[in-house]
């Protein structure tokens, strides 16, 4: 059972890094700031929840497992909270999304 129990631990581990890799590329790659947002929310709650599964199998039912787990509601709930709120501040400040038919312009960085 603890074969089995390390394998699921390290393929949530290798996937969470993997998707925080591509998020990271994403995140350089993307045009505008919305897609680049975006990039940087799905590797944030995906990624990381990821990697504290695989490190709450680690653990073991401890209070290590619990602190894990703590941690991973926190980001949660904040980690989308802390994205509606850069996007709300983008259109507060009028930063407009890169359109389909807007490419052929340069981007303002």
């Amino acid at each position: 059972m603890s074969v089995l129990i390390d394998i699921a631990s390290w393929v949530c581990l290798v996937a969470g890094g993997i998707f925080c890799v591509i998020g990271t590329v994403g995140l350089l790659r993307m045009p505008d700031f919305y897609t680049r947002m975006h990039a940087a929310s799905v590797t944030d709650t995906l990624g990381a929840g990821l990697m504290l599964i695989g490190l709450v199998l680690q653990a073991g039912p401890t209070l290590v497992a619990v602190k894990l787990l703590i941690i991973g509601l926190l980001i949660f709930f904040t980690s989308p909270t802390a994205t509606h709120a850069l996007a709300k501040a983008g259109l507060t400040r009028g930063v407009k999304p890169l359109l389909a038919e807007d490419r052929s312009q340069p981007s303002k960085r």
